[in-house]
C-alpha cells in the first residue's frame, strides 16, 4: 500500500424499481438542506486502487458544513484525524505529518496526484447526490436509493432488512482510468 493511497482513502472517509433519471433543480435545494443536517456514524471502510488496499474503522461527526473524521486500524489505533469546513480542510497522520488544502478534493489531488470528489461523500453516505451536480438515481422497491451515479462514482446501497431507512452497506466504485472501489459499513448512526 502506497501512502499516498492510504491518505486518499483517509480523506475519502471522511458513502431496483425505476431507472435512473437526472435530478430536478426543485430537488437541489432540498438536497442540499438535508445534505446540512448533522450526523454521526462509525463503521468500516475498505478502500482499493489497482493492487494497493486498506482498510479500517471510522467516526465521523459531520455538523452541517463541518466534519470531523477519525480513522482507525482494525484494531483501534488512530490512523489520522480529518477535519474540513468552508475555511479549509487538514489531515493529520498517526505520526504527526498535517496536510491542508482548501478543499476536500484539492487534499485529495495533493495527496494521490488526481482529484475525487470526496466533498460528495457527506450526502452519498445517505443517499442524497452532491447538491448542485448532476446524479441519477434509482430506487428500490420501497422508494429507497439503490443506485446512485454522479461524478464519475457509482454508489450502490444495501439495506439490513425492509424496515431500514438507512443504508448500513455502501458500495463506491470510480471507473476513470484511476479506478477504485470503496466499501463502507455503517455499524451506528445518530
Amino acid at each position: 500500500m502506497t501512502a499516498r493511497f492510504a491518505l486518499a482513502a483517509a480523506a475519502f472517509v471522511a458513502l431496483g424499481g425505476c431507472a435512473g433519471v437526472p435530478r430536478a433543480p426543485e430537488s437541489a435545494a432540498a438536497d442540499a438542506a438535508a445534505v446540512a443536517v448533522p450526523f454521526e456514524a462509525e463503521g468500516r471502510l475498505s478502500a482499493r486502487r489497482g493492487s494497493d488496499g486498506v482498510a479500517g474503522q471510522f467516526a465521523w461527526t459531520h455538523d452541517g458544513a463541518n466534519d470531523r473524521i477519525v480513522l482507525s486500524t482494525p484494531l483501534g489505533q488512530t490512523i489520522a484525524r480529518l477535519s474540513g469546513d468552508a475555511a479549509g480542510v487538514r489531515v493529520e497522520a498517526s505520526d504527526g505529518r498535517v496536510e491542508t488544502a482548501p478543499a476536500w478534493d484539492a487534499l485529495s489531488t495533493n495527496a494521490l496526484g488526481f482529484t475525487l470528489p470526496v466533498g460528495g461523500l457527506a450526502a452519498w453516505i445517505r443517499g442524497l447526490p452532491r447538491p448542485g451536480v448532476p446524479a441519477t438515481v434509482e430506487r428500490d422497491a420501497l422508494g429507497r436509493p439503490a443506485l446512485l451515479r454522479q461524478e464519475g462514482w457509482e454508489i450502490v446501497y444495501a439495506y439490513a432488512d425492509d424496515a431500514a431507512p438507512r443504508a448500513a452497506r455502501m458500495t463506491l466504485r470510480y471507473a476513470g482510468a484511476d479506478a477504485i472501489e470503496v466499501r463502507l459499513v455503517v455499524d451506528r448512526w445518530q
